[in-house]
């Protein structure tokens, strides 16, 4: 899927703005469907953010790139702007982080960041992927999970690396079990990212005035 950059500031933007409703007043009990419910609709006349698509939104620490949520959905089931604005309600309840969610006070020290998902291609090898260009999502079984791109690209690990990891971290299976499972499938996927940004932009000075950054 092309993006225009006006297109994908609407769709931060729209993520942003799911995020801040949901947080607030809600910190302790977030009624995820509640917010779902009033979720705001595109305008018709740009068809694209109404185009079905995949898509993760990700939370990370601004200073220290500590992960703080990342949700997403491999299915073309939903418009890609109602697909960011559901992921954006569903990255705030990332089970890895049940015990010490993200709080609303917490917005401004975080940054965000948008991965729209291309469909899902069948690989000819298991071993038949781009690292640092596909997404990659691996089944085994009933077992399931994926990378996105950014995972080879900030640790450096390799083909082989990878599939080590998600088999140990994501289908809780040995990590050796892609190279002997008969069963194993892998399917790539290509990949738009939208930031990383600043969930709260910085103000920039102008003349005395503050403006938001642009």
């Amino acid at each position: 899927m092309n993006l225009t950059p006006q297109q994908q500031r609407l769709l931060l933007d729209a993520a942003r703005e799911v995020i801040r409703r949901a947080l607030s007043g809600h910190d302790e009990h977030l009624n995820v469907q509640a917010v779902a419910d009033e979720l705001p609709i595109p305008d018709p006349s740009d068809p694209c953010l109404l185009e079905p698509a995949g898509c993760f939104v990700s939370l990370h620490d601004l200073a220290s790139k500590r992960l703080r949520g990342c949700v997403g959905r491999l299915d073309a089931k939903h418009p890609i702007w109602h697909a960011v604005q559901l992921t954006a309600v569903s990255v705030l309840q990332d089970p890895r982080f049940a015990v010490d969610p993200v709080r609303n006070g917490e917005l401004g020290a975080l940054e965000i960041e948008i991965t729209v998902l291309g469909p899902l291609c069948d690989c000819q090898h298991v071993l038949d992927f781009d690292p640092l260009r596909d997404g990659i999502y691996l089944t085994i079984g009933e077992n399931s999970g994926c990378f996105l791109p950014q995972v080879a690209r900030m640790t450096g690990w390799t083909r082989e690396q990878l599939l080590d990891r998600l088999c140990a971290e994501k289908l809780g299976l040995d990590p050796a079990t892609w190279r002997r499972d008969p069963a194993v499938r892998l399917q790539r996927f290509t990949t738009l990212i939208i930031g990383p940004e600043p969930f709260e932009p910085s103000p920039v000075a102008v003349g005395g005035n503050e403006f938001p950054a642009c």
